[in-house]
Parts: structure tokens; C-alpha cells; sequence
């Protein structure tokens, strides 16, 4: 199961390199966006068909290691297991 996890920094901490973005977007004519800010995106491919299983997986991940919690958010999202 792919597990995708978003990664931010939180609103408190000043995000240099959204800064720099937002200036040059500024700079190119890009009046319209107010604010940039900087984060990552990690794929996880999980040996699970478990929902759950996967969510504490990825969030367990996130927690030792790929992502620093106190200057940090992170964001788990899996598929869209829903039928229509």
C-alpha cells in the first residue's frame, strides 16, 4: 500500500526558503500569491493491506526519523479506498 506523507514547517517557524520563492515569484510577475511556504513530499510503499496498520506505520516513521517534531508537522494520507 503507497502511504504519502506531507511534511511542513509549523506556522511559528520562519520558512527562509519560502521567502526567497515568494520574492522571485514576486519578481516575475506574480503579484497574486501572497505567501510561499516550503515543504516535503515522501512516499512510503507499506507491506500492509491494513489501513491502520499502514497509518501507524508512517506515522511511527515520521516520528524517529522523518520528521523533526519540534519544528515539524506531518501529514499522512492514504489511498482512496472508497468504491463508486
Amino acid at each position: 500500500m503507497q502511504v504519502d506523507i506531507i511534511i511542513t514547517l509549523r506556522e511559528s517557524i520562519l520558512d527562509p526558503k519560502g521567502k526567497a520563492s515568494h520574492h522571485a515569484l514576486e519578481n516575475l510577475g506574480f503579484k497574486e500569491i501572497s505567501a510561499v511556504r516550503i515543504g516535503k513530499f515522501i512516499q512510503l510503499e507499506v507491506d500492509t493491506d491494513d489501513p491502520a496498520e499502514a497509518r501507524e506505520l508512517a506515522a511511527a516513521a515520521c516520528e524517529k526519523l522523518l520528521a523533526n517534531t519540534v519544528m515539524e508537522n506531518y501529514e499522512i494520507r492514504l489511498p482512496d479506498t472508497s468504491t463508486t
